[in-house]
């Protein structure tokens, strides 16, 4: 009888196990919301990310591209909302495009983090990613430092999408070390088309070349095209100094053979891992009181560490 009693409460207790751990296992379902365009080199790191941590954890990634098309990224937010999501996380494609909708997953009890381009007055729970600002700040204030430009220089500063968040955020941190050593710049388009953004460089540096002294490229897209330019111009590594972004194998290898000087780093797919993980954990009750700021300006003694990475080596 004893024996029957202990099997009957073993069975009831692996049963219990069973039903808790199935309970506790529940996927559940997230989106993952980028501003970028599925052609630009670093978006697919940022979108590996988020497809590791789905993998890891069991959780449903829905994932989605707008290409700097503020409505149609507003469209999918609210969507996500309708479909109940657990949990957000989003980039800021312009400052204030947002607030209103994240106001909205929260009405719902649905936590959303903002990632890659941050938004402060927007409501979001929690940040994961670099300081646009002060990223602009210390590409400048490289170019200063080592004496590679001056008072009177014009540094040219081409973005994939003028009045974007990032840009807007970078060119504000260069205007507060250029402006008052009276250094003056440019930002041109070169939009998020790679073809395009050859050819429109190209024709810049070409009607340009006499007066630039820098560039800093304020997008991945932009620095990561700098060798294919220069080589089309005929403007050898080295003569024109490169600062900017470094999150593509592009921007390493130019970095590697001379043709940027330094290049920012931003962990994009520990990023999105992150900013996930941050979701998650908001989804269970746990409310994420503080931001993850990544990012590591890298020259080219340390840029095969970033090309290891992104070639997917250990």
């Amino acid at each position: 009888m004893i024996r029957k009693l202990v099997l009957l409460f073993t069975g009831a207790m692996m049963a219990l196990a069973a039903t808790l751990s199935v309970a506790q296992a529940a996927p559940k379902t997230y989106y993952w919301i980028s501003h970028g365009g599925p052609a630009d080199p670093v978006w697919t790191y940022f979108l590996a990310g988020a497809k590791q941590w789905a993998a890891d954890t069991g959780n449903t990634v829905n994932t989605s591209f707008h290409s700097n098309d503020v409505a149609s990224q507003q469209e999918a937010f609210r969507a996500a909302i309708a479909a109940g999501a657990d949990g957000i996380v989003t980039t800021s494609p312009d400052p204030g495009s947002l607030g209103k909708i994240v106001a909205e997953a929260h009405a719902k009890k649905i936590p959303v983090i903002n990632f890659n381009t941050p938004d402060p007055a927007a409501g979001f729970d929690a940040y994961v990613g670099g300081d646009n600002v002060k990223f602009g700040t210390a590409w400048a204030q490289y170019l200063v430092d080592h004496k590679l430009v001056k008072s009177g220089d014009f540094v040219w500063l081409p973005v994939e999408v003028p009045g974007a968040t990032y840009g807007v955020q970078e060119e504000q941190g260069i205007s507060s070390v250029f402006k008052p050593l009276g250094i003056t710049w440019e930002v041109t388009e070169t939009t998020l088309d790679q073809g395009e953004v050859i050819s429109r460089m190209s024709d810049y540096l070409t009607t340009n070349r006499k007066k630039i002294k820098a560039i800093i490229g304020l997008g991945d897209l932009a620095t990561g095209s700098i060798k294919r330019v220069f080589d089309q111009v005929g403007v050898k590594p080295g003569d024109i100094p490169v600062v900017g972004w470094g999150n593509s194998l592009d921007t390493t290898q130019e970095v590697l053979n001379g043709y940027v000087n330094a290049a920012q780093w931003q962990d994009p797919q520990a990023t999105s891992y992150i900013a996930l993980s941050m979701a998650s954990m908001a989804a269970s009750g746990i409310r994420p009181g503080f931001n993850v700021i990544t990012g590591a300006l890298y020259e080219k003694d340390a840029a095969q560490i970033y090309d290891n990475i992104l070639s997917g080596k250990k």
